[in-house]
């Protein structure tokens, strides 16, 4: 059995598929998204969104190169379409988002909203001619002249295609988050207290009636920005 394929039976609980309808499930490419936070183009097309009742469907509409991830056309069948991103089919829009059973979902999303992506800052890096690469979620890199007003955690607003940040958005006492992990995985919450430990321990984050890791908290600017999170 080819290496592109797991069992249906390990495949990630983010994944809202049946476990026992068949032995083998299509894994995603390698790409910026982890196994848990994505889910393949074709799968998506097919057992998601329904647009395809076969992978030779899904592969026919992406070769018609009516398909975009992010703004820009798409045509590889195990392109892993992750958490924010933005997928077109023909005139219609979605944005992946992590409901609050930890499951991804392709939510409608109108037009305006498809321009742009919301991205958590994971690191960022000084590299020759003293330019600084910022590390985004989905494995993007922006450079930037100066990256000194960004840090890990906060969130920026890029346009798409092109890439441009149009607004940043701190990791700060205050903030509105999303939460992409542990027992409050895809609600929103406001920050109240950003615990740094001085350890190996994981970061820690307050809010009103629970505490969680850093590594969870997406900061977001409202709760419009998560397609069905009022739902």
């Amino acid at each position: 059995m080819s290496r592109s394929h797991i069992k249906r039976l390990v495949m990630p609980r983010s994944w809202p598929l049946p476990r026992k309808s068949s032995i083998w499930v299509q894994k995603p490419n390698p790409g910026g998204h982890s196994i848990e936070n994505c889910m393949p183009m074709a799968l998506v097309l097919r057992d998601i969104l329904g647009v395809a009742h076969t992978r030779r469907e899904a592969k026919r509409i992406l070769h018609s190169r009516q398909v975009m991830v992010d703004g820009r056309i798409e045509t590889d069948d195990g392109r892993g379409v992750g958490l924010m991103d933005v997928l077109t089919v023909g005139q219609s829009n979605y944005r992946c988002v992590l409901d609050i059973n930890g499951k991804l979902r392709y939510r409608p999303i109108p037009a305006s909203a498809a321009s742009s992506k919301l991205c958590r800052v994971t690191g960022k890096t000084t590299i020759r001619g003293a330019k600084t690469q910022l590390h985004l979620h989905d494995g993007r890199n922006l450079l930037m002249e100066d990256a000194s007003a960004y840090k890990s955690g906060d969130s920026v607003v890029i346009s798409l295609p092109e890439q441009a940040i149009t607004s940043h958005l701190p990791f700060a006492e205050g903030a509105l988050a999303y939460l992409t992990g542990g027992s409050h995985i895809g609600e929103t919450a406001t920050v109240r207290e950003h615990d740094v430990k001085r350890s190996s321990k994981a970061n820690e984050v307050q809010f009103d009636d629970f505490q969680t890791i850093a590594d969870y908290v997406f900061v977001v600017g409202s709760e419009s920005d998560i397609p069905g999170a009022e739902s």
